[in-house]
């Protein structure tokens, strides 16, 4: 449960005398989510003391010139400006935008000064990038939307994200995941308030679990299927179903570039701006992802599910599954085998050709697919060794250029706790 942090940054600041830790500013910004932003104005703006929920007050503060729209065209009208942040205690950003624009520097300097003077900073889902910006995750770790996270990290190098995390607590600065995760972030803080009898009178009146993890969703095992939308009217959308439909061939990523008419930097310009991830990263993650499918629907071996996974041997096949995933395919395999039993073991695992393929608008965008790759790696599942080269750059788009050749963790499996900074994050 990596996500409740058991270490506290070593030079924790004092809070300032007028700000109060029971006084929250959400900050809003035009074109925000309205989901996102709802959460915290729902966990910290209603007053539930009738359930046992002590009481925090909100201020809802407008982080650049009115009017702010959201979701759907909807105005919203802030009653509070960047001056009340001064005030608070804790301060939240719920959502940013767009991760491709830059936040507005006067907001990015009521957080520095927030943050200087003792203040709580928290980003809910991509409010990540805006506490990035700010420079505030420098050298901590952190976790966004799992489809943001290699842009995240690509962007802010010095940040240690880990996209399978449903929350980070660092002390005094704390990130949640997409959407939902933003609810077990507050909940966390409500919990750290006030104790766990507060926060579960709280998730009662929500309607939520009390406390999820990781490996409840299957966050931490599983990455995510999903392609940016940008995509699906894109023309790189044909090569990205090529690739899915040919990934037991060995191919690199100049034949993608080749198949979409493109110079092979001109493709991955392309690539990046809809993806926020490398091509070389991408296809990876895709034959990882493969590979996840056929262990769990399959009774192929090790040996040829790399096969059928484009890896030109099971070494490399192992080294990017643990890496991604933590864990090895046999370990993976007997896991999930154990939580989902087939009928009592009467019926027998499904070979491809009887289990239901995946449509190909589903196909996964790895969310932790940002590992530095030696040569010696990449070479073993079929790509060329320019792209070897390439990917050993320490500007590639990994945020775990950190990661050991070892487990993620202090065992096969086991996740690094937020907080540890002696050890990789990611």
């Amino acid at each position: 449960m990596s996500q409740d942090s058991a270490a506290v940054p070593d030079a924790a600041r004092k809070l300032a005398a007028r700000r109060r830790r029971e006084i929250v500013a959400v900050l809003l910004f035009s074109g925000g989510p309205i989901f996102e932003s709802s959460i915290p104005l729902s966990v910290f703006g209603i007053d539930r003391q009738d359930a046992g929920v002590p009481r925090y007050r909100l201020l809802v503060c407008a982080g650049e010139d009115a009017p702010l729209r959201t979701t759907g065209g909807l105005e919203l009208s802030a009653p509070y400006g960047l001056e009340a942040i001064s005030r608070a205690g804790t301060v939240v950003v719920p959502a940013w935008r767009s991760i491709t624009q830059a936040p507005p520097p006067a907001a990015l300097d009521a957080l520095r000064r927030a943050h200087e003077e003792g203040a709580r900073i928290v980003g809910l889902c991509t409010g990540a990038f805006v506490l990035a910006a700010a420079g505030l995750l420098d050298g901590r770790p952190a976790t966004t939307h799992w489809m943001y996270a290699p842009t995240l990290a690509k962007r802010y190098p010095s940040v240690h994200v880990d996209p399978r995390e449903l929350f980070v607590d660092d002390g005094d600065v704390l990130t949640s995941a997409g959407t939902a995760a933003g609810i077990d972030l507050c909940l966390h803080i409500v919990r750290t308030d006030h104790g766990a009898d507060a926060a579960n009178a709280l998730a009662r009146r929500l309607v939520v679990p009390p406390r999820r993890t990781a490996s409840d969703m299957g966050h931490q095992r599983y990455l995510d299927r999903s392609l940016p939308e940008e995509i699906g009217a894109d023309p790189l959308a044909e090569v990205v179903a090529w690739a899915l439909e040919h990934l037991h061939e060995q191919f690199d990523v100049e034949t993608l570039a080749a198949r979409a008419y493109m110079s092979r930097r001109t493709f991955d310009r392309r690539f990046r701006s809809l993806t926020g991830s490398a091509p070389l990263q991408w296809l990876i993650t895709q034959r990882v992802l493969q590979a996840q499918r056929l262990l769990e629907t399959s009774d192929y071996s090790v040996d040829e599910v790399a096969g059928r996974c484009g890896f030109r041997s099971p070494v490399a096949l192992r080294g990017h599954f643990r890496r991604q995933l933590g864990a090895s395919p046999a370990a993976y395999r007997a896991a999930y085998r154990a939580r989902r039993p087939q009928n009592g073991g009467s019926e027998p695992a499904l070979r491809p050709e009887r289990a239901e393929r995946p449509e190909r608008e589903r196909a996964a965008l790895g969310a932790g697919s940002g590992e530095r790759y030696s040569a010696a790696a990449l070479a073993g599942h079929g790509l060329a060794t320019a792209e070897a080269a390439e990917a050993g750059k320490p500007q590639s788009d990994a945020y775990a250029s950190r990661l050991p050749e070892s487990p993620v963790g202090r065992g096969a499996g086991r996740p690094v706790l937020p907080g540890q900074r002696e050890r990789p994050v990611g």
